[in-house]
């Protein structure tokens, strides 16, 4: 996919830490002054930090002692963070480390982002949902918060005694900083700027493309996920405290008109809106369009092949916006080319 994979034992140019002012709480806005400031092609190593343990009464150390964990294994930055970043009021929950700006990126143009590697930064996570939240918002009658520990030896999340779950991190957020005419903009629905996509696809190996708004791109991270499944459905995954790798290539005079993604496997274009058919209708128009453009089909082949070899399904279900994701196989073409071809 990639033709710059980052290579074994090779430093990023740059680290972003996740401080009092290297990061938002709960929306994202255009034009900040920059946490970060580099080159197209550039890999930088960034700390991201989860909410859990921030957004209640509590601090994050007495949340987490409710369940074992020992002061000494919370996070410092969590710890700052609670006691000096007030989330403003009527922001989301997110709290998101940026924006790094990269150079020669205009409105116009594409950023992609390849993720190169995803470390954890603790080894536990939270689920947390209740009354009201998720797909099933009446199931349940009371909060809940299950802290769920990661065997990172043999990369599995320890559900229960029972149940073992494959690991498969990934930032439930990526964004690029949205139209100036929108304002501040809550961390919670996505949208063509990316944001919280909660998509799991866009792990180690993936490339996502964002279109640019802004000078600079304007990117920001966080939400991080250890595993999750199509759609978010109980309103989080094994919510966690991720440091991804991420590569920046700024594609001049490239235009997508919402999120894609790249994998080892498959293209995968994106739908959002409010309602899930008209997400789906986006998603496949996209697709359409992809089939049409990069592999030269007729609107009708385009349509036939998407009804015989692509899969619909649903990204994330649960946060204002829904996620619908048109998923194409690379093994049904002779060549796989990604893209867009950029030298990193």
């Amino acid at each position: 996919m990639s033709e710059t994979a980052i290579q074994p034992g090779v430093k990023p140019d740059a680290t972003l830490k996740s401080l009092p002012d290297t990061v938002l709480w709960g929306y994202i806005a255009a034009n900040l002054p920059p946490a970060l400031t580099i080159k197209s092609g550039q890999i930088v190593e960034i700390e991201a930090l989860s909410h859990q343990g921030l957004t209640t009464n509590k601090d994050p150390e007495r949340f987490f002692a409710g369940y074992g964990i020992s002061g000494t294994d919370v996070l410092a930055d969590a710890k700052i963070i609670y006691s000096e970043v007030k989330r403003p009021k009527g922001a989301s929950v997110h709290i998101l480390t940026g924006p790094i700006y990269v150079e020669g990126a205009e409105p116009g143009d594409t950023l992609e982002i390849r993720v190169h590697d995803i470390k954890f930064r603790v080894p536990y996570g939270v689920n947390n949902t209740g009354p009201g939240k998720g797909v099933l918002p009446k199931l349940l009658t009371e909060a809940t918060a299950k802290l769920i520990r990661i065997d990172l030896e043999r990369r599995v999340a320890l559900f229960s005694e029972d149940i073992h779950i494959p690991l498969n991190p990934f930032m439930g957020i990526m964004a690029v900083s949205p139209p100036t005419s929108l304002g501040m903009v809550s961390s919670t629905p996505p949208g063509a700027w990316g944001g919280n996509i909660d998509l799991k696809f866009t792990g180690i190996g993936s490339s996502l493309f964002l279109p640019v708004f802004n000078k600079g791109g304007q990117f920001f991270t966080g939400d991080g996920h250890a595993v999750q499944g199509d759609g978010e459905v109980d309103g989080g995954a094994i919510e966690i405290s991720l440091k991804p790798t991420l590569q920046f290539i700024v594609h001049k005079g490239k235009m997508t008109k919402q999120p894609r993604v790249e994998t080892a496997t498959d293209y995968l274009t994106t739908g959002l809106d409010v309602d899930l058919n008209v997400a789906a209708r986006i998603a496949l128009q996209e697709a359409v369009g992809f089939l049409e453009q990069e592999k030269g089909l007729s609107a009708a082949d385009a349509y036939a092949l998407s009804s015989l070899a692509v899969d619909l399904g649903i990204g994330e279900a649960v946060d204002i916006v829904n996620l619908v994701y048109a998923k194409i196989p690379k093994n049904i073409f002779k060549n796989n080319p990604a893209f867009w071809h950029n030298p990193a």
